[in-house]
C-alpha cells in the first residue's frame, strides 16, 4: 500500500485528528497506536516517535481538550450563564476530548503542557463564576464548585442520553434554565419570606 508523506507537524495532527475520531467512535479505550497509524498510512513506529505510548497519545489529546475549552470558554464573555453554556456546548461538540479531560488515569496528568492548559481552562471558567451574582451577601466559598459541578454534571448526562425526554435538540438551550437555578435562591428567599424584608 502507497505511504502518505507527511511533513512532522502534519503527521502529528493527523494522529491526533485521528484518536479523536476513533476516540468519538468507540471512547478511548478502543484507540490503539497500531489503528492510527493503520489510518494514517504510515508505520507503527512513527506514532511511537510521536507519542511514545497510548497515554502518550492521551496526553495530547487531553492538552487539546483544555486549549479548546478555555477558547471556548474565553469567546463567551463575562456572564456565568453564557460561561455554562459555552462549556456544555464544548462538552457536546468535543465530545471525544471530554471524556479523556476528566479520565486523568487514561493520560500523564502532571505533564507541564496539560498542567499549563488546564489551568488556563481554569482561569477562564473561574472568571466566569467570579461573577456569579448574589443576592444574599457575600458568595459561598463552595459556589464554584456548585456552579462547576451543575454545568459540568449537565454535560455528562446529556452525551449519555440519560436527561428527560422533551429539552429539545439544542444542549446550551436546554443547560440555561438550569444554570439560572444558581441564580434563584435569593428570589426564593425573598418570595418565602425568609430573605428579610421591612
Amino acid at each position: 500500500m502507497a505511504r502518505q508523506t507527511y511533513h512532522h507537524g502534519d503527521l502529528r495532527r493527523a494522529f491526533l485528528d485521528a484518536a479523536v475520531e476513533v476516540i468519538g467512535e468507540s471512547g478511548p479505550g478502543a484507540m490503539s497506536l497500531r489503528e492510527l497509524a493503520r489510518r494514517a498510512g504510515v508505520s507503527h513506529a512513527a506514532s511511537q516517535h510521536h507519542f511514545g505510548d497510548k497515554a502518550g497519545l492521551l496526553t495530547a489529546v487531553a492538552c487539546q481538550g483544555y486549549e479548546l475549552l478555555a477558547d471556548a470558554l474565553g469567546r463567551a464573555g463575562d456572564e456565568l450563564l453564557d460561561v455554562g453554556v459555552a462549556y456544555v456546548d464544548f462538552a457536546v461538540t468535543h465530545r471525544a476530548h471530554f471524556e479523556v479531560m476528566f479520565q486523568p488515569s487514561l493520560y500523564h496528568a502532571d505533564a507541564p503542557e496539560v498542567r499549563a492548559a488546564r489551568e488556563r481552562a481554569g482561569r477562564a471558567l473561574a472568571g466566569g463564576l467570579a461573577r456569579m451574582p448574589s443576592r444574599r451577601g457575600p458568595a459561598s466559598p463552595h459556589a464554584p464548585v456548585a456552579a462547576w459541578s451543575i454545568v459540568h454534571g449537565f454535560a455528562t448526562l446529556w452525551l449519555a442520553g440519560a436527561l428527560p425526554e422533551g429539552l429539545g435538540d439544542d444542549p446550551g438551550a436546554a443547560a440555561r434554565p438550569v444554570i439560572e437555578l444558581l441564580f434563584d435562591r435569593g428570589d426564593r428567599g425573598d418570595r418565602d419570606g425568609s430573605g428579610g424584608g421591612d
